[in-house]
């Protein structure tokens, strides 16, 4: 056992004692957020504008500060950009977190130096936890390494911007910094594809323990290793036993990834997102995410179903329920406020809160008034891959597909990539239909009515992920398909692509 390693156990067993404190009580330890959140924010010129000094409870925060997502929020940060001091948060951020979905413009998030932690400390203290619950600290004296987007930054408004996972990255810590990979030269390399192989080079040779990423982008990481060796990628790293990932689930992918691999490791789900860390797997094989409510975020959670009503009601940590859908709201020490997140979340757990990711509140598939969401066609698809044990998948979204003829009811599209193709397509895709039946009982009523005809499923030649990707200069790091459209655009340019 190395020196790190030996070192971890008992830092592991301090944080998790630190954590199991405030998870004694947690609605005071959010009442605690609450309370300095609003002491800093009222001096800021969002504070004024929503009078923030008269602010004495959750109630009255939800009374003086609306809903907002990014767009709405906007105006605030085009000040802070021009470089305007006080406006979300007291002073200037750190960092500016740029970043951009797949069907909308940049977005710039503010990072400060109260927020900062949140971002470096949640990813840490994952590792800890399942040191603390394995045993297992060995993975630190090999090489790790952390699949991200570039760590060279610009100035915005005289603040350093770029994407979160650089900007992460100038915070590694030094006692880990030794091991990791890939190097600076390799990861501002902007072009997926070069910087993939730059990243091949220096990782073939190396003994990998740890590897973190995106699953689709792991998956090609994982293929090129194979391609060029011919080995399955336990025997090109024979001490690689953690995976770490987050930004989808895993579970389309778990099938493939591990084949490739060659045998079971070890893997910690991560909840990050660009305004702020949010959650992690602090039980190994505990599908729930430990929600992080000491990190200087104050959470709101608004019933999925009445999201788009004019005044949602906003629920506390002490209100919610279990295995019922949940828009997140957050309010934070990164000058957020009421601010929609756009991922719903479902309670698995009350002691302690531990969520899962169901999907996102503007990605469902409700073009009929099914309103389908992600986490119901990810768990069809990966109980259709139970049945179909042949069957493995790459990558694939659902979209509605409009008949303009009277007689021929519309119906959902499943465009698929498959690694390996069903063998009978037709019974696959009856699985598939028959799954989401049960799952949502609006779609089981459009075609229990012959308004929905059932799904189409269009397997998709390989690669058409990645050229469609490539084609929106989003191809690798922290970028992901949406799983549900409500329109054709996504899937009319897989299909040309």
């Amino acid at each position: 056992m190395g020196l790190k390693s030996a070192l971890s156990r008992p830092l592991a067993a301090y944080i998790h004692h630190r954590y199991h404190k405030w998870q004694q009580d947690p609605v005071a330890t959010q009442q605690r957020v609450f309370r300095a959140l609003m002491a800093k924010g009222c001096h800021t010129a969002f504070g004024r504008d929503h009078d923030f000094a008269s602010i004495r409870t959750p109630a009255d925060l939800a009374q003086q500060v609306p809903v907002r997502d990014y767009e709405a929020l906007a105006p605030y940060v085009e000040r802070v950009k021009a470089g305007e001091a006080d406006v979300l948060w007291p002073g200037k951020p750190e960092y500016l977190a740029k970043t951009s979905g797949t069907t909308s413009g940049a977005k710039y998030i503010p990072l400060t130096k109260d927020s900062i932690p949140n971002h470096i400390n949640g990813a840490r203290d994952a590792l800890f936890h399942y040191i603390h619950a394995t045993g297992n600290s060995r993975f630190l004296d090999g090489k790790l390494m952390f699949l991200s987007g570039s760590p060279e930054l610009e100035k915005v408004g005289g603040i350093h911007t770029g994407r979160l996972s650089g900007i992460v990255n100038h915070h590694v810590p030094a006692y880990l910094r030794r091991n990791q990979l890939p190097s600076y030269s390799t990861n501002i390399i902007e072009d997926w594809e070069t910087k993939l192989d730059h990243i091949i080079e220096e990782t073939l040779p190396e003994n990998m323990t740890l590897i973190s990423g995106i699953p689709p982008w792991v998956q090609m990481y994982f293929d090129k290793l194979v391609q060029i060796t011919g080995k399955p990628v336990k025997d090109i790293f024979p001490q690689f036993d953690l995976f770490v990932y987050g930004g989808v689930n895993v579970e389309p992918y778990r099938a493939k990834l591990f084949d490739t691999i060659g045998r079971s490791v070890d893997s910690i789900e991560l909840f990050p997102a660009s305004e702020g860390f949010l959650a992690f797997q602090d039980e190994p094989g505990n599908p729930g995410l430990l929600l992080l409510l000491d990190a200087g975020i104050f959470y709101e959670f608004i019933p999925a179903e009445r999201f788009f009503e004019p005044n949602p009601p906003r629920l506390t940590i002490g209100e919610v329920e279990l295995d019922k859908q949940y828009a997140l709201v957050l309010n934070s020490n990164a000058g957020l406020w009421g601010y929609s997140l756009g991922d719903t979340v479902r309670f698995v757990s009350k002691t302690p809160y531990r969520v899962v990711v169901s999907g996102r509140i503007k990605h469902f598939l409700s073009a009929f008034g099914e309103h389908v969401i992600g986490e119901e066609v990810e768990q069809t698809l990966r109980e259709a891959m139970s049945r179909f044990s042949e069957v493995e998948v790459v990558e694939f979204t659902v979209a509605p597909r409009v008949s303009a003829d009277p007689q021929q009811p519309s119906r959902h599209e499943w465009l698929v990539e498959f690694a390996r193709p069903p063998h009978d397509a037709a019974a696959f895709a009856a699985a598939l239909d028959a799954g989401l039946r049960r799952r949502n009982v609006y779609y089981d009523d459009l075609l229990s009515g012959s308004i929905l005809a059932p799904l189409q499923l269009t397997p998709l030649p390989a690669g058409a992920f990645q050229r469609y990707m490539k084609s929106l200069g989003k191809l690798g790091g922290q970028n992901k398909v949406p799983r549900l459209s409500n329109d054709r655009v996504i899937a009319d340019a897989l299909s040309a692509v």
